[in-house]
């Protein structure tokens, strides 16, 4: 079993940053395939970013957010800069232990094991 916990997550303005923090406890390892997705009201989940040993990202968020981990401490960050009102939803990070392939092999809910509760983005315009 693998636990997540996503931390970070706040009210900002049109055009600022934040940063969410995965932190992941249970039987993690380096192989653990990491995502994150987000749920806007109203509407369905979506996938915005994913790390194995490589990365991938959802078409609205290209060039604004990053996914990076750090093994030694079980993390999984996502800095988003330039964000919008529609990048309000909250955010989940997932894993799959099943982590040896590209991260573009992880882009829907399905490829997922274990998910965390989610935490609230609000963007103001």
């Amino acid at each position: 079993q693998v636990q997540l916990v996503e931390s970070g997550g706040g009210l900002v303005q049109a055009g600022g940053s934040l940063r969410l923090s995965c932190a992941a406890s249970g039987r993690t390892s380096s192989n653990l395939a990491v995502g994150w997705f987000r749920q806007g009201p109203g509407k369905a989940r979506e996938f915005v970013a994913a790390i194995t040993w490589n990365r991938s990202y959802g078409d609205s968020v290209k060039g604004r957010f990053t996914i990076s981990r750090d093994n030694a401490k079980n993390t999984v960050s996502l800095q988003m800069n330039s964000l919008q009102p529609e990048d309000t939803a909250v955010y989940f990070c997932a894993a799959s232990q099943q982590g040896m392939y590209s991260a573009v092999y992880y882009p829907t809910e399905n490829r997922y094991d274990y998910w965390g509760q989610g935490t609230q983005v609000t963007v103001s315009s």
